[in-house]
């Protein structure tokens, strides 16, 4: 039965994704035997699951085979959906100049149409990684996947919909802006987490943080100089090891508490710093200072600022309320860089 398997059934389904990615790469060298590997694993797991679980390693094979820049070019309608999305954020009518380029750094990787002003505020700040379109990203928008097909049931049929529709809107995603490390990286979080709920099965955070580092190394050996890839799996150990120790200091309690999300929020930045800044001050040279307050007041807005644009791209409503958030993220900025 499904729910006997153990996170080894996982590992076994993204060694079948490594193959075919191999197909897709343009060698037929273990292309036969992936696509029966492939079969095999999906008849192991259920019949009934076997459309996401194909879904989930033919993404996984593809994404980690395109994490090649080289790759990248072959992709024209990758690049047709983007500008497509860029074009849209443009024809939009904001009315401050400044948030058509910040929607497209933030949602598309686009940071030709920021001016020098703005890229100083987000440096001097400590916030520019929120400009570096990262796991971060992705990662809201998985979210708000999540929270907003709740409203289609929770059956089980319904679950393996959803899950399906998730992965293939995140790989979409992901291979239209780029398909970078990190955003490779977060999509194999968001597959191995799927899976694990078609399968009925939990892991441990390490043990998915193993895996994923393994199927990124395996298929892609060259994206552990990317310092995106390095910053991206140690803020990632940080939150699973030093996170919950953290958050843990206030005690849990069944009302809301403003105070115990602000711990929780700071938590989880001094988490991530604790383990990105050496690397981060070997490579930048560079150490913000206000790092907790920044994101403490920055990953809020940014990840309201990304779930309104989102209604607004597809509705063309609420300009009025992205341009405001923008602005706003960009004000408090811009008060914290000068401090």
């Amino acid at each position: 039965m499904v729910g006997t398997r153990n996170i080894e059934t996982v590992s076994f389904l993204f060694g079948a994704g490594v193959a075919i990615g191999t197909l897709i790469r343009g060698s037929g060298v273990l292309a036969p035997g992936g696509l029966l590997l492939g079969i095999a694993a999906c008849l192991a797991i259920g019949r009934e699951h076997w459309p996401g679980i194909l879904s989930a390693f033919l993404l996984c094979g593809m994404f980690c085979a395109l994490n090649d820049a080289a790759i990248l070019p072959s992709l024209p309608w990758a690049e047709t959906a983007v500008a497509a999305l860029r074009e849209r954020i443009d024809r939009l009518p904001f009315a401050s100049p400044r948030t058509a380029p910040l929607l497209k750094a933030l949602v598309t990787g686009d940071r030709g149409g920021l001016d020098r002003e703005t890229v100083q505020v987000f440096r001097n700040s400590g916030a520019s990684h929120l400009l570096a379109l990262s796991g971060l990203h992705i990662g809201i928008l998985y979210m708000l996947l999540d929270r907003s097909t709740w409203i289609f049931g929770r059956t089980p049929a319904t679950r393996r919909i959803r899950s399906e529709c998730t992965i293939l809107l995140a790989g979409f995603y992901a291979l239209m802006t780029g398909a970078s490390p990190s955003i490779v990286r977060a999509f194999l979080f968001i597959t191995i987490n799927e899976i694990q709920r078609l399968l009925n099965r939990r892991a441990s955070s390490l043990q998915v943080l193993s895996l994923a580092l393994l199927v990124q190394l395996v298929l892609c050996p060259s994206a552990i100089r990317s310092t995106g890839f390095q910053l991206s799996y140690l803020a990632m150990a940080g939150i699973f090891l030093l996170y919950p120790r953290l958050r843990d200091w206030y005690p849990e309690g069944r009302r809301p508490n403003p105070v115990r999300w602000i711990w929780r929020t700071a938590a989880l930045s001094l988490s991530c710093q604790v383990f990105t800044g050496p690397l981060a001050w070997y490579r930048f040279r560079t150490f913000p200072p206000w790092f907790l307050l920044t994101n403490l007041l920055a990953i809020p807005l940014t990840t309201s600022i990304m779930a309104c644009a989102l209604f607004t791209l597809a509705t063309g409503w609420a300009c009025g309320l992205t341009d405001r958030l923008c602005n706003m993220l960009l004000w408090v900025l811009e008060i914290i860089s000068t401090m």
